[in-house]
């Protein structure tokens, strides 16, 4: 099936749109950002030190890392809909565990399942809605992307109730919550997504092994990519730890779970925005704009720790950062034939989960060797200054395609 000619009898778009919201709100939000706004009352009382709050951080991020490339392997076996369903299935499992847990080394395997599940059902889902709806790629791409900006100020509000609600363990509540919303999901893709029709192995358009290699090679697509994993660990170090930042500055869980509230509904118009802005500027000129204000973002809180610094910070993540990720998706499938671009968008996800894995891991380190959040503030700027050069770069790529 070609990935710019319409499929026929295709599904109904709303049922599949709802469906791709649903799984990003699970799978990326609940399974993964959600954790930085139940970190302060769960690290409380379990009694973790920073550095074991960042190791359930990264081994959830490793969960995906080791097995994202095994669920595009899983969906092209037993079909795009089948992966989606099991990677939920293994949410919902992960999710109800870390309800009733208190050892850490089962929290420790509970959070492992939450990337395990993420990696099967997101990319599969990713592509499963371009390929039925390859001439609006981008709206059905960017309706994923507004879910998880819902969901972060969902989130952002229902944490500090639950806490509020039910004292120091209402952060349980918000777990159950999130596997009760999982299962409802995997119920919504059994029953009402479909996967279109299999590529013959004779089809013209199934990609030949040879071709990934010259994309895995290419250097531009290894550029995005790059650029893909620093704005990955950046974001989740963020999720993670500039709410417990916020908290220790004292200010409040309160006002933390609102500043990350206020971040998410900001960001479900940012993507849809930085991408028609792209298509009218130039997608690497808005994505050099975008990145640059991301990066002035992450360096507000050092040089002050007030409410209005911490305010202007959220405030510029939720305009931006969904964009760097829309632009940076977009930019990679520029870059190679239609036919080409799952196998581009799998290998800069490779990328992505990368940067997950290790950032947690590593402002937990910088957190305990410091004694507070400066020192892993200032790797993310770091590490954003080079994001911004690379960027610089793509803005002077060719027309042409890398690989077509």
């Amino acid at each position: 099936m070609s990935l710019v000619t319409p499929p026929p009898n295709r599904p109904n778009a709303l049922i599949m749109v709802t469906g791709g919201i649903l799984t990003a709100l699970v799978a990326i939000v609940f399974a993964r950002l959600a954790y930085g706004v139940i970190l302060p009352p769960m690290r409380e009382d379990l009694g973790l030190s920073y550095r074991q709050a960042g190791n359930l951080g990264t081994v959830t991020a490793l969960g995906y890392l080791l097995f994202v490339l095994v669920g595009g392997v899983a969906a092209s076996r037993w079909g795009a809909r089948n992966a989606v369903a099991l990677g939920l299935f293994i949410l919902t499992i992960g999710f109800a565990g870390l309800t009733v847990a208190s050892d850490y080394r089962w929290i420790l395997a509970l959070m492992g399942l939450l990337g395990l599940g993420t990696a099967f059902c997101f990319a599969p889902m990713v592509s499963l809605l371009a390929t039925w709806y390859p001439e609006r790629r981008g709206l059905v791409i960017g309706c994923m992307g507004a879910g998880v900006g819902a969901g972060l100020f969902a989130t952002g509000l229902l944490v500090p109730w639950l806490s509020q609600a039910f004292g120091e363990h209402g952060w349980r509540g918000a777990w159950g919550v999130f596997a009760v919303t999982s299962a409802i999901t995997v119920a919504l893709v059994l029953i009402a997504v479909r996967d279109p029709e299999p590529i013959s192995a004779n089809d013209p358009q199934r990609p030949a092994p040879a071709d990934k290699w010259r994309i895995y090679r290419h250097p531009r697509v290894i550029t995005m990519a790059t650029v893909y994993g620093v704005i990955g660990m950046v974001y989740i170090i963020q999720s993670i730890f500039m709410v417990s930042y916020v908290v220790e500055a004292g200010h409040g869980d309160k006002v933390a779970g609102w500043l990350m509230a206020m971040s998410g509904l900001l960001s479900v118009a940012s993507g849809p925005l930085w991408g028609s802005l792209s298509d009218i500027w130039g997608r690497g000129n808005a994505l050099t704009l975008a990145t640059a204000v991301v990066s002035l973002a992450m360096g507000l809180p050092l040089l002050d720790q007030s409410l209005p610094v911490f305010f202007a910070h959220f405030l510029l993540m939720g305009c931006a950062v969904n964009g760097v990720f829309t632009m940076i998706q977009a930019a990679s499938t520029d870059q190679v034939a239609p036919r080409f671009i799952p196998i581009a968008f799998s290998y800069v996800t490779v990328f992505f989960a990368t940067g997950q894995f290790l950032g947690p891991a590593i402002a937990g380190a910088l957190i305990e060797f410091s004694g507070g959040f400066h020192l892993a503030v200032g790797f993310t700027c770091a590490s954003l200054l080079g994001a911004l050069l690379l960027t610089l770069r793509i803005r002077r790529f060719p027309r042409d395609l890398a690989v077509a």
